[in-house]
């Protein structure tokens, strides 16, 4: 991933030294265990584990002979190791250390998502309960549909927050799993209780039937949970962005003192942290569709998955603790234009009150297909004549009939479609005890 949007401490666990300093943790537990039974010499071990070294120049310079960089890193620290480094990487095969070193890499990523996914709920369910008797229109197909509250908005983004959260950590507890079952996972020249001891020691899942490499399934699932989660910011950051339309104005990103929003137009204030989420968003899903291509491997194992999981479970995990980290920023001081939200609101004629009008004119006794086309009626002539729907309810015999004028004014009231919204708010208690 590119530098701009890698976090430094997501980078940390991405960076070439890492990756061969996980492979050197395998290595290290897999001759301690190797040790206690017997295989190798107590020196042996303790020599690879207090005299091994990872030097990056070397093993470059011995994969530029080599061809092969798991060779070149067992040549380059069984040199720092010295005599006994020749028990160093004893009976494995390169994917025994290669993929339990992708189990801890990516355990540690994930551990990083799910904390900053974990701030991002926390910042959420603030802000829900700061708006939770905010009113404002709500919306289908773009167009206004009944008063509803921010805080139920938000309360809802905090709950699909939270399921996501809830993927995420079943598919990083699975991926959690390394295998140290040799050539095609058959335990031919290691014992089944060294990869147990030592899967133990580095605290990761056995994995009960490799191949000759830890099954993709596992790997897919996270990215598949991780795109699942990404598009959840994009909805997210989709709702800011449309709420920020000049024309409606509701809500705003924050904007820094001494940011610009255009080269040319220095009135512009865009939502450009939304916007760059949206396009995360994307790569997401194409990462998850490469992540599933990749269960397929030839026989015992194949070679097409590692070049494409060398970009996308870096870039994937990269991208998404980024989002999580811009979307908590956002939340937290994003603007709320209550007065636009008023406004708005009172610019729909009351037609927001359409659905409450023709529930009482049923309850009071007319036949639904009479009442809905009454009702739809006086709400073209409220759009067309632009007054209040309920000064066209007044006029009009058959409502004014049918209900009596307190009755009338209690289905128009907007208190009415608003008065459960609290409800959803409080419902955020449930997300807190489950955490």
């Amino acid at each position: 991933m590119i530098e701009r949007y890698t976090r430094p401490e997501m980078g940390a666990v991405w960076g070439e030294a890492a990756r061969w300093e996980a492979a050197l943790r395998v290595e290290i537990a897999v001759a301690h265990a190797q040790a206690k039974r017997g295989d190798i010499p107590t020196a042996a071990a303790q020599a690879i584990a207090t005299r091994a070294k990872v030097n990056l120049p070397r093993i470059a310079e011995l994969e530029a002979t080599l061809d092969h960089d798991t060779l070149a890193f067992v040549n380059a620290v069984a040199e720092s190791i010295g005599a006994e480094g020749r028990y160093l990487h004893f009976g494995l095969t390169s994917s025994d250390v290669i993929d339990t070193a992708l189990a801890l890499q990516l355990r540690a990523a994930s551990d990083l998502i799910l904390t900053e996914l974990d701030a991002l709920i926390v910042v959420i369910i603030r802000r829900a309960r700061e708006e939770r008797d905010t009113v404002m229109a709500g919306r289908t197909h773009s167009v206004h549909a009944e008063p509803m509250t921010l805080g139920a908005k938000l309360a809802g983004w905090a709950f699909e927050a939270a399921r996501d959260r809830e993927r995420l950590a079943l598919a990083a507890d699975e991926v959690a799993t390394g295998k140290i079952s040799g050539p095609v996972g058959t335990y031919s020249q290691i014992s089944p209780q060294i990869e147990r001891e030592a899967l133990a020691a580095l605290k990761l899942r056995v994995d009960p039937v490799s191949t000759q490499v830890v099954q993709r399934d596992r790997h897919a699932a996270l990215v598949a949970a991780i795109a699942i989660m990404g598009g959840t910011l994009e909805r997210f950051a989709t709702e800011i962005r449309n709420l920020q339309h000049s024309e409606i104005d509701e809500l705003r990103e924050p904007f820094r003192t001494g940011q610009a929003g255009s080269s040319a137009m220095p009135q512009k204030r865009n939502p450009v942290k939304s916007e760059r989420i949206a396009g995360f968003a994307r790569l997401l899903r194409g990462y998850a569709a490469v992540a599933m291509e990749n269960q397929a491997l030839w026989h015992e194992r194949d070679m097409s998955h590692s070049s494409a999981e060398r970009i996308i479970l870096p870039d994937a995990t990269t991208l998404l603790h980024y989002a999580l980290v811009s979307m908590r920023g956002i939340i937290d001081k994003m603007e709320v234009n209550r007065e636009a939200m008023r406004r708005n609101l009172d610019a729909g004629f009351g037609l927001h009150a359409a659905s409450r009008l023709l529930t009482a004119l049923i309850n009071a006794g007319a036949a639904r297909e009479a009442a809905y086309t009454l009702v739809q009626r006086a709400s073209s002539a409220a759009r067309e004549k632009r007054i209040n729907l309920h000064q066209i309810a007044v006029a009009t015999p058959e409502i004014a009939g049918a209900l009596s004028a307190e009755a009338l004014t209690a289905a128009l009231d907007e208190r009415a479609a608003i008065a459960n919204c609290g409800i959803l708010v409080d419902r955020l208690k449930e997300i807190e005890r489950a955490g």
